[in-house]
């Protein structure tokens, strides 16, 4: 006889096995085999032919009665949801911000009806999440988090408290749900899945590959990409239609000679010490380099000098007023990635500011009036770019930020507002002054012969 068992984090492999089995080592110290709690899905198919000589004890599951939610789900969201169904219930759902994430997930806990861990990044998402199924599902909704510890056969968990009672929970919940999955890549967060022995696991993001090479271990713990639509997919039928439109502007004659000199600094010594940054690796070691070597340092600063100043150069503010002017009856959220020109904006525009300063109860409050309508714009520094439900925008202007895709795709998923099913009108209605009827629009702000251009081009 073929024994399993749970056991902080790992599964315990007692008797004698005559097929070999993935992932098991043997632990002298209990005389026994043992693997990480992840590999149980996999140990129990190797194990299925031994089926009658095997006793599986590994999970400890709380009875579930029937789930119904009142959703119905959008074709796509059926056809994901099946592809994860038959990737065995493994695997990752990449679809754009606005196409129902959540809905699918819903779906796959309302089929299984077994007790299940949804894990999210932030506080907001947190109590997002809670309230969703607290209103999808008659049953208590458990919170691991944000001052309370309390497990129920359905729970959320933000990523750091699911960390740290991983070992603990990892025996009691068989569907595993990530929302942003793509944080699981992180050193830390990667022992949350393979502490649980959870076999059905769900992946949730609008963009699942890390520029590391993480998602690889994403794919390993949690399964494959097994299902993907982009925005240009949605758009039209599922989505508001968009618009990307670029804008250029000019530094000013003083702002120009200060980035000349910082970015001259920056790639002088680039050049005298003989470095190429072709990957973030390449700028990591720079980094590095910088805590020995003054001069790297130095250059290290200058670079930050010259993105300050094209990101907050005098042409933007005034292109952001020209902006506003033509979209009066718009709601309007404005992105930026200085705290800084978010206060600088705010004070010129009577602009509601939303940074990482802002408390909770300010930031829940400053939402809730412009989804309520009160507020029709809003500016903000990299804090709403995920884990925040925000109200429906049809315009977004982007006046500075990363080159990254990911940071992209999300500001552009803030301003697609789902449709229908008639696919005739949003469901959230805008302003009836505002001209651009159910289309979304965003506008990317960049500084022209400045390293910005190679930035925007490399997010897009």
């Amino acid at each position: 006889m073929v024994s399993l068992t749970y056991d902080a984090g790992t599964i315990r492999v007692d008797g004698e096995v005559s097929v070999p089995l993935p992932g098991v080592e043997r632990d002298p110290r209990s005389e026994s085999g043992r693997a990480p709690a992840y590999r149980y899905a996999q140990l129990r198919d190797a194990l299925a032919p031994l089926a009658s000589d095997v006793r599986d004890d590994v999970l400890d599951l709380a009875d579930v009665p029937d789930l119904h939610s009142s959703y119905d789900l959008r074709e796509y969201q059926r056809d994901a949801l099946d592809a994860w169904e038959s990737a065995d219930r493994r695997g990752v759902l990449e679809l754009p911000t606005g196409s129902g994430k959540t809905v699918i997930a819903i779906g796959a806990i309302e089929r299984l009806a077994t007790p299940t861990l949804v894990v999210v990044p932030t506080i907001d998402l947190l109590n997002q999440w809670r309230e969703e199924l607290r209103a999808e599902f008659d049953v208590p909704i458990g919170q691991l988090g944000g001052g309370d510890q309390r497990v129920e056969s359905l729970t959320v968990a933000t990523y750091d408290s699911a960390y740290l009672r991983a070992d603990e929970l990892g025996d009691r919940f068989e569907l595993l749900v990530f929302d942003e999955v793509h944080h699981l890549g992180g050193e830390g967060y990667r022992d949350i899945a393979r502490l649980f022995a959870a076999p059905a696991r769900l992946g949730l993001t609008a963009t699942f590959e890390r520029p590391d090479g993480a998602h690889e271990t994403i794919a390993e713990l949690v399964g494959s990409k097994v299902y993907d639509l982009d925005a240009d997919d949605l758009a039209g039928d599922h989505l508001a239609p968009y618009d990307i439109r670029r804008i250029e502007v000019s530094l000013g004659s003083a702002e120009r000679e200060r980035y000349e000199q910082a970015q001259g600094t920056f790639t002088d010594y680039l050049r005298d010490s003989n470095i190429q940054l072709r990957s973030g690796s390449d700028y990591q070691e720079l980094v590095k380099r910088s805590g020995t070597d003054p001069e790297a340092r130095e250059a290290l600063l200058a670079k930050q000098r010259a993105r300050e100043i094209i990101a907050n150069a005098d042409a933007k503010v005034e292109t952001l007023a020209d902006i506003l002017d033509r979209h009066d009856g718009d709601r309007i959220i404005v992105f930026t990635a200085y705290t800084d020109l978010v206060y600088r904006l705010s004070e010129r525009f009577l602009l509601p500011a939303i940074t990482n300063e802002t408390g909770t109860s300010e930031r829940r409050e400053t939402l809730d009036r412009f989804r309520d309508g009160e507020y029709s714009r809003v500016v903000t520094a990299n804090v709403l770019d995920e884990g925040v439900d925000v109200p429906d925008a049809n315009v977004a202007v982007v006046l500075s930020g990363s080159g990254s895709q990911r940071e992209f795709t999300q500001r552009l998923g803030r301003i697609l507002r789902p449709k229908t099913d008639s696919g005739s009108e949003a469901e959230v209605e805008v302003s009836a002054e505002s001209s651009l009827g159910d289309r979304a629009l965003l506008y990317e702000v960049v500084s022209e012969e400045t390293s910005e251009e190679r930035v925007a081009a490399r997010r897009r």
